[in-house]
């Protein structure tokens, strides 16, 4: 109890301290222990922040080694320096920093649990619209009103950086533009290369239809015409009876994995479908859903921007407060603000 763990091999420079929660335990290799010798003019406390900050970082960068695994020997370790001030110091420094990260660490879950009410506030809404059976409206089997393509495996010659056709991967669904539509892509093919039948339109949903991504339950509609890979599948509605974005929306609202097939590897088949269900207005109806829908998505994407670069501005915080912290410029302040 009381021994530092610091990572030597793999993710270099993760620390830890062992308590008494978790004893009895061993160590493989990829672990070195620390432990304060008992004249040692050093706070334990205050040795696991040095231990954190961007200056040992920079030491680590400086003598890692290895290619498959990066690495760390116990003598470079022991090379490493780090700032000693006198134990008053120590204690001060820590002191500040306890008080600064706690502050930080509630500001971190406000923001995620604004987050969090964001995309339930969005997820309880299309709940609301697609339970509904109101005057007018018609249940359908989804498949009798969309058509399910699967996409086709393409020669690696064939991906170019241009071309006429857009061509995406599952992870092309993450590129900047594609949160919530296709808009873009990073890989290309040309109309001479493939059958003009594997061409998606514009307002074809898509997801993962194999694998883990499965579980990452994306779903993107087409704003340009596209192929896709054969680890995606794409929902073309019949537009005389039903709006593509409203096929869209439909899609949000539930877990891609709960239509999923297989154990070891799942997987989404056409016949993942049947029994699936879907009530619709008319048109015009639709068009009134569709609007209202996309406004709470658009804010709710806006939410999400907003909020995640409160997270990313907290961790940005915390690493200039250690810097300062370890390089003599540490003041008592005012707390973070929640």
């Amino acid at each position: 109890e009381g021994d530092i763990l610091f990572s030597i091999a793999g993710a270099l420079g993760r620390t830890a301290l062992v308590s008494n929660e978790i004893l009895p335990a061993n160590t493989n290799q990829a672990l070195a222990i620390i432990r304060l010798k008992k004249d040692a003019a050093i706070e334990k406390p205050y040795l696991i922040l040095a231990l954190t900050t961007g200056f040992t970082a920079e030491q680590i960068e400086k003598h890692q080694g290895g290619v498959a695994q990066l690495n760390l020997s116990l003598g470079q370790m022991k090379t490493f320096e780090i700032p000693l001030p006198p134990i008053p110091e120590q204690q001060r420094i820590v002191a500040i920093l306890d008080q600064a990260f706690a502050d930080i660490e509630k500001a971190r879950a406000n923001a995620e649990q604004n987050l969090k009410n964001a995309r339930e506030l969005f997820d309880s809404y299309l709940q609301q619209i697609f339970s509904q059976r109101g005057e007018g409206w018609v249940e359908y089997d989804l498949t009798d009103i969309v058509n399910l393509k699967s996409g086709n495996t393409v020669k690696k010659r064939l991906e170019k950086e241009s071309g006429d056709v857009a061509y995406i991967k599952v992870s092309g669904m993450n590129l900047l533009g594609n949160e919530l539509e296709i808009t873009t892509s990073n890989k290309f093919l040309n109309h001479s290369d493939i059958n003009p039948n594997s061409v998606l339109p514009i307002g074809t949903t898509i997801f993962p239809k194999r694998g883990g991504a499965i579980a990452t339950n994306k779903k993107r509609i087409t704003a340009i015409p596209l192929c896709i890979d054969l680890n995606t599948m794409g929902v073309i509605p019949m537009q005389e009876v039903v709006l593509p974005q409203f096929i869209y929306f439909y899609f949000k609202t539930f877990n891609l994995l709960s239509i999923a097939n297989g154990t070891t590897i799942p997987q989404i088949n056409n016949y993942s479908f049947d029994g699936l269900k879907i009530s619709i207005p008319n048109i015009e109806q639709q068009q009134t859903s569709i609007m209202l829908m996309t406004k709470i998505q658009t804010t709710t994407s806006e939410l999400r921007v907003l909020y995640e670069a409160k997270l990313a501005a907290l961790e940005e915080l915390k690493n200039t407060l250690l810097k300062k912290a370890f390089s003599g410029q540490l003041t008592n302040g005012k707390g973070i603000a929640a």
